[in-house]
């Protein structure tokens, strides 16, 4: 549905993406994850046919976004970061403009109109006054004008950006119901959204691609060691020389050098399953195991790896 091969965006001597790659299938959720700054928006402009790519091709539903721009154009649905919506307008009487823009035949605008507003949540206010509404509220009403023509693709540009906590859980639950139905680009530098909402994630940063696929693949990728987390009672210096002195281990921390029944990190060589010698180790040594238990990689960790060790030339 949208396959994206070295794609680059170019400003003088300044890179803002670049040889950026990836792909989305049919009714899939893709996160497009990275720091501000990373390159996110400039990629979104340039498959929305806002910006021609400096190089690269970019197609949506087998359409190239510089050789056919205006199929490309009649497939997607885009919503910047600020909604485009006219403030003085009534929320129908936007919605009608937008379909009329967009070529939605006459016959059937009056009920792409009525079930837009229905996914997302905008009939009941249909005659007000798109100024008078909520942030929440001219959110909803952006994704709709993105939606009206019922469109391939949704490319969605931090749509969640300046809402409180419970307008962003109503747009999420807004975008997690049209899965299935569009192929949903969403870019953001929100973790929780990607994790609450995408299928895939891409991880973007100084304009290259340094991460995709779904968080647990990403995870295995990046898994170069085993860490263990152990709870141990015993003198402190007595446990860590026993831990220490494991064949396979290649770092121990204690998490409070206080404490004689704190927590122990016990990061293993990569490929060495060190847990069985660990308990034994401990409690041959007279000490009493608590608890011992593997530590998973979050999204959060994955995201952190990626953006701050990823070097550029």
């Amino acid at each position: 549905m949208i396959e994206v091969d070295q794609l680059s965006k170019h400003y003088g001597d300044v890179t803002a993406v670049d040889g950026v790659s990836f792909s989305a299938e049919r009714g899939q959720i893709l996160g497009f994850l990275g720091p501000n700054g990373a390159g996110k928006t400039t990629t979104m402009r340039m498959l929305t046919c806002y910006l021609p790519p400096s190089s690269g091709t970019a197609t949506i539903d087998g359409h190239d976004v510089l050789d056919a721009s205006m199929e490309v154009r009649r497939r997607i649905g885009y919503l910047p970061e600020s909604p485009p919506v006219y403030m003085d307008m009534t929320v129908k009487a936007y919605l009608d403009f937008v379909a009329r823009i967009k070529g939605v035949p006459s016959a059937i605008m009056r009920r792409s109109i009525d079930e837009t507003m229905e996914k997302t949540g905008v009939s009941h206010v249909r005659s007000s006054v798109i100024g008078h509404l909520s942030k929440g509220y001219r959110q909803r009403v952006g994704l709709a004008q993105a939606l009206v023509h019922n469109p391939s693709v949704l490319i969605l540009d931090e749509p969640t950006v300046g809402l409180d906590p419970k307008q962003i859980i109503e747009i999420r639950e807004v975008i997690k119901s049209l899965r299935g139905e569009h192929t949903i680009v969403l870019s953001t530098h929100i973790l929780p959204e990607v994790s609450m909402t995408c299928e895939k994630i891409v991880i973007i940063n100084h304009g290259r691609i340094v991460g995709e696929g779904s968080p647990e693949s990403l995870m295995a990728q990046l898994k170069e060691s085993d860490v263990l987390h152990a709870q141990v009672r015993g003198p402190a210096e007595a446990v860590g020389n026993v831990l220490r002195s494991i064949d396979g281990v290649l770092e121990v921390k204690q998490e409070d050098e206080s404490s004689d029944t704190g927590g122990w990190l016990i990061t293993a060589i990569p490929g060495n399953d060190i847990r069985e010698a660990v308990g034994k180790a401990i409690i041959d040594g007279g000490h009493s195991l608590r608890e011992l238990r593997s530590l998973d990689m979050t999204l959060e960790d994955i995201f952190l790896r990626l953006t701050t060790e990823e070097t550029t030339d």
